[in-house]
């Protein structure tokens, strides 16, 4: 195959995996699908989950592999991109894709490692309050439903974080092995030449 078919293969599920980061990063600021948490946590009051904060699926996930995505969508393209110099470019493009995946990578295992900010109780601590109850749990709370039953509010706050945060898990780990690819891809397309008569 082609390095410039590759490419073709490798930038259109990183648009789609940077859409899914974006989307999910985006839905964890509004647990229980509601605004006045995020509106109470810019008054100060803390309501959010703190990795969430860290927007790794906005800035990591996102950004940082929907730019190395169209650089390598135009190598694959017999236009400006598709010759050696651009497959070389594409191997810089696709390392800033690692470092933002690997960023991404990082907040959501940090963020399912810690659990969600929430309104709990338990039978050790009966007054409710707002915290982070799984915190020092080393995510063994993630494999025991009933302590998910601490989290009062926002209902159903710790399915939705480990739903959305497991995605963003996912969409990082597989960008990772897509950007990696593609170095490689660049580096024999940087040798090779793309195939596109372009050298």
């Amino acid at each position: 195959m082609c390095t410039g078919t590759c490419s073709k293969y490798i930038a259109v599920p990183l648009y789609i995996l940077a859409a899914v980061s974006v989307i999910c990063n985006i839905m964890l600021f509004f647990p229980d699908f509601e605004t006045k948490y995020a509106d109470a946590d810019r008054e100060g009051k803390d309501r959010i989950t703190e990795e969430v904060k860290y927007m790794g699926g906005l800035i990591g996930g996102g950004i940082m592999v929907l730019i190395p995505a169209i650089h390598i969508h135009l190598t694959s393209a017999n236009k400006c991109c598709a010759n050696r110099c651009g497959m070389f470019l594409s191997i810089g493009f696709a390392a800033a894709g690692v470092a933002g995946a690997v960023y991404s990578l990082s907040v959501a295992a940090l963020g399912l490692s810690n659990g969600p900010l929430c309104q709990w109780s338990n039978k050790n601590s009966l007054i409710p309050q707002w915290g982070t109850p799984f915190a020092n749990s080393n995510g063994s709370y993630l494999s025991d439903k009933e302590m998910w039953k601490w989290c009062k509010a926002p209902e159903n706050v710790v399915e939705f974080n480990v739903g959305l945060f497991s995605t963003l898990l996912v969409a990082a780990c597989v960008e990772l092995v897509l950007c990696l690819i593609q170095m490689v891809n660049g580096l024999f397309g940087c040798i090779c030449g793309t195939c596109s008569g372009k050298e």
